[in-house]
């Protein structure tokens, strides 16, 4: 007899492009809106296309480091071998120092993608020594579920530091979703094959 196991359970992180999306905008920062207008229809030419407008950063998407650098590398540059892989998971509690944080990671086995996960997609506030640590992994590819902020800095600092250490951020993902990740899986980000640019809108 051949025992069929379980197939896998398979979450999708990723939030709908509709017109339910909200736009981040925050200080100085904003992304562009989004819109889905028809092209053509069918009754006009035979055949149906949408026109889409929105940004590199619009709804569930990856970062590169050139968001924030300058000089940081673009989406192309990362490998789609690194798009997927087991994820490292650390629930990050409303504030943490590096002594906490070092004791949070201290499963870590080398795992290619770290997944940052808030509470009940709330903020966290890392102080610049516990960020360090997260910095100091090798993993490339980071996933964030809810915000982190360092404590006492300027917004988007956490964003600037890791854009300077060459990471990759996934980030705005569904918030009901998230709860459902397990401590233990893979992930797969399948972000559109853009060139020379800050980032692309994410499947996860």
């Amino acid at each position: 007899m051949i025992k069929r196991s379980d197939p896998p359970k398979v979450i999708d992180l990723t939030k709908p492009l509709d017109d339910s999306l909200v736009i981040y905008r925050s200080g100085e920062y904003s992304d562009p809106p989004f819109r889905c207008s028809e092209w053509c229809s069918i009754e006009e030419r035979g055949y149906r296309v949408s026109r889409l407008e929105l940004g590199t950063q619009t709804g569930t998407h990856i970062d590169a480091p050139a968001h924030f650098q300058s000089s940081g590398a673009t989406l192309e540059t990362l490998p789609v071998e690194q798009l997927m892989g087991p994820y490292f998971l650390v629930d990050l509690p409303d504030r943490c120092d590096a002594e906490l944080l070092r004791n949070l990671c201290s499963g870590y086995r080398q795992e290619p993608i770290l997944f940052l996960r808030t509470g009940s997609g709330g903020i966290a506030k890392l102080t610049a020594d516990a960020l360090s640590v997260l910095v100091d992994l090798p993993s490339l590819l980071w996933i964030l579920a809810g915000a982190v902020e360092v404590a006492d800095a300027p917004d988007l600092t956490f964003h600037r530091l890791i854009a300077q250490a060459g990471k990759f951020l996934i980030e705005d993902l569904h918030e009901e979703k998230v709860a459902l990740v397990p401590h233990e899986g893979e992930i797969f980000a399948l972000p559109l094959r853009l060139s020379g640019t800050s980032g692309a809108p994410c499947r996860v």
